[in-house]
């Protein structure tokens, strides 16, 4: 018996306006699993931050590639947010609460708690000078 999966890919460039697409394109492809709209508002906020983040500390502004992979296995939806930009040093420390790296540019530094509080699962995967991947799991419950 074939399990029950399907997947997406968008590549798009770092540009803020893109930022939206990103964000749609995700909710529509979740629709497949009914979910509601507190569930579609969670995730279209995480991959929104996901997003923001490789284009304000990733790329720095810099007009490179964002990758965005989806997946659905069953009732669980796997979003992949990449960038190929600076890296993060430590991931735990960019992890905490209000930290951040451009309070010139008025960052709040909840973008990890805000994914971390929407998905029911989050790890990012980082190496300096190679980009970042930012892994999310979210389970529809309907």
């Amino acid at each position: 018996m074939m399990e029950n999966t399907n997947e997406m890919k968008l590549v798009f460039d770092s540009r803020p306006v893109n930022e939206g697409l990103a964000r749609v394109a995700v909710a529509a492809f979740c629709t497949q699993l009914n979910p509601t709209l507190e569930e579609v508002a969670d995730i279209k906020t995480a991959v929104s931050e996901a997003v923001t983040n490789c284009i304000i500390h990733g790329y720095e502004g810099e007009i490179h590639k964002i990758e965005v992979s989806c997946r659905l296995r069953g009732r669980e939806l796997f979003v992949d947010v990449s960038d190929q930009g600076r890296g993060i040093g430590d991931v735990v420390k960019a992890m905490e609460p209000m930290f951040t790296t451009k309070p010139e540019k008025d960052r709040s530094g909840m973008g990890f708690t805000f994914m971390e509080a929407f998905m029911d699962e989050i790890s990012v995967e980082s190496q300096i000078g190679k980009g970042t991947t930012v892994h999310m799991k979210k389970m529809i419950r309907r």
